[in-house]
């Protein structure tokens, strides 16, 4: 993420207590929290995500299909398969 910038927000002590709860639960600081919270709720109402989360998501997609293993009975497909694909002209 780039420069942040600082904001003073006013929450209800009970949202306060929470949030210092789930700071030492989590290890994480309650402006991440807030930070995280911001990009969970702009997601869910269909904001475009930075170019830098939605390569963090995809990295996270690849590495989950490299954690699953080889194919059972290998690849279909060659390199040059691919490259004779109109997608890639």
């Amino acid at each position: 993420m780039g420069t942040k910038v600082r904001k003073q927000i006013y929450i209800e002590a009970e949202q306060d207590a929470l949030l210092k709860r789930m700071s030492n639960e989590t290890g994480l600081s309650e402006a991440e929290i807030i930070r995280q919270a911001i990009d969970r709720h702009a997601q869910a109402q269909g904001y475009n995500q930075s170019r830098a989360q939605a390569w963090a998501q995809a990295r996270q997609f690849i590495e989950n299909l490299i954690d699953l293993g080889p194919v059972p009975g290998g690849r279909t497909w060659t390199r040059e398969d691919l490259y004779d694909r109109k997608v890639f002209r």
